[in-house]
């Protein structure tokens, strides 16, 4: 079905308070999923001339992303984009224009355009997939990947809800069973610098570490207005930042990077979140549902505390980075750099990489030696924990991790929706403005 498709859903639909809020219950087991997903063709076989990409999603992060692909073509890495999909034609035009210019001799990829453009891309003969749709679709899309037989680079968040991360690590076993390569685009992973501190941090450079610390405070992000004869779904999947069922919140579409960092030092996600949030300054009806702030405090299974902050607030105090201090000194991850107890560099990182170039040098590398890199689980993991830190500053509650990750509340039902047509998850009350979480009142429809 193509965008302009006006055929009626036969879905159950929803009830008013849970079309109203936008929440619905969803689930999805192992046993099930598997029975959807039969051993397909294998993808690429190694020693093949070309691996043949498809785009799915062609905003700035998809077309970054699949140059970034592209950017690793050579005699002995022949790559080529055969395939692209977008909701909107503009933007998988002006992608397509934006690669054919970079890479000419690597881009010959016929356009499907629609909200269920993805199953053409996938049925065609790509050997791999670029998932970089709005968040909130990645659960359906990589499943729907895993069940075509393709290896996968998908972005983060790789979900927006709790049944959604269960819905990947499920769909994540099947990719291990037929032996698809996954990759998620938390490229500090492919950073040398990273990669470097946190050995060091794990090897007892600052001894027990007992607190950390993660930002991602900055001014904002674009807001794209409301165009006429735009459907409400239309409006919300172009403005799509704004809208918790697609982008999860801030926290969750950017803050994730570096709770992922903390995750990776601390080998696995915390036990317990609880902290506060709100909109002050961005509050009108371009703003959707999202908050400008979140303080969350996590708190890991040894009882080491994390403290949590991303903004959205210009004028303010910015800094993208994480820190970990420890008995024997304290660590500025990012910057790669160890001090001992008196404030004084002790130990340097080298230069790192450009981490979403090289995320895409690792996969490609890996896949032609016949190895199957395999990032879903961690990314799973890191995804939930922005979600559980967006479910504690909603509710205000002191909240647990396998509370969080068990949680029925789903965001939308992602699989009854094809065009433009559908009914959007969320609607604008009668003055035009959605449904905010209020900590405090809205727990139930929240966790």
């Amino acid at each position: 079905m193509n965008q302009n498709s006006n055929n009626p859903k036969q879905d159950t639909p929803l009830s008013a308070e849970a079309s109203r809020r936008g929440f619905l219950k969803t689930g999805v087991t192992a046993s099930a999923l598997a029975a959807t997903l039969p051993i397909s063709r294998s993808a690429w076989a190694q020693g093949s001339d070309t691996i043949r990409l498809g785009l799915i999603g062609c905003g700035g992060r998809g077309t970054g992303a699949a140059g970034q692909a592209l950017d690793t073509n050579s005699e002995s890495n022949r790559v080529k984009l055969t395939a692209v999909t977008d909701p909107f034609k503009f933007r998988a035009d002006n992608a397509l224009k934006e690669l054919k210019n970079k890479h000419k001799d690597n881009v010959d990829a016929k356009a499907f355009i629609g909200v269920d453009g993805y199953k053409e891309v996938l049925a065609s003969d790509v050997d791999m997939v670029i998932l970089t749709s709005p968040p909130g679709f990645r659960p359906l899309h990589f499943e729907a990947a895993v069940k075509a037989g393709k290896h996968v680079f998908m972005e983060k968040p790789v979900a927006t809800d709790a049944p959604g991360v269960r819905r990947v690590l499920e769909a994540n076993k099947i990719a291990k069973d037929k032996k698809l390569a996954v990759a998620v685009g938390l490229q500090r992973h492919h950073q040398s610098d990273y990669k470097s501190t946190i050995k060091m941090l794990k090897e007892g450079a600052i001894g027990d570490i007992i607190l950390t610390r993660a930002y991602w405070n900055g001014d904002g992000v674009w807001t794209r207005n409301r165009q006429p004869n735009q459907t409400e779904l239309e409006y919300q999947l172009n403005n799509w930042y704004y809208f918790n069922w697609l982008s999860g919140d801030h926290i969750c579409e950017q803050h994730i990077h570096n709770l992922d960092v903390i995750n990776w030092l601390m080998d696995g996600p915390p036990a317990e979140a609880q902290g506060q949030g709100g909109r002050q300054v961005r509050t009108g009806e371009e703003n959707g549902q999202i908050y400008d702030h979140h303080f969350v405090e996590f708190t890991y299974p040894n009882g080491t505390k994390l403290l949590s902050q991303c903004r959205h607030i210009p004028g303010c105090w910015n800094s993208v980075s994480e820190f970990a201090h420890g008995t024997n000194g304290w660590a500025d991850i990012g910057g790669g750099k160890i001090y001992n107890k008196k404030n004084e560099v002790v130990w340097k990182s080298p230069a790192g990489e450009n981490g979403w170039a090289q995320e895409h040098v690792d996969l490609f590398a890996q896949i032609r030696k016949g190895e199957i890199p395999n990032e879903g689980d961690y990314g799973a993991t890191s995804s939930m924990t922005s979600i559980m830190g967006r479910m504690a500053t909603y509710t205000g509650k002191l909240l647990k991790w396998d509370q969080c990750l068990n949680s029925q509340i789903g965001l939308a039902n992602f699989d009854a929706i094809d065009s433009f047509d559908d009914e959007a998850p969320i609607k604008p009350d009668e003055k035009g403005r959605y449904w905010i979480p209020t900590p405090g009142q809205d727990t139930e429809l929240v966790v």
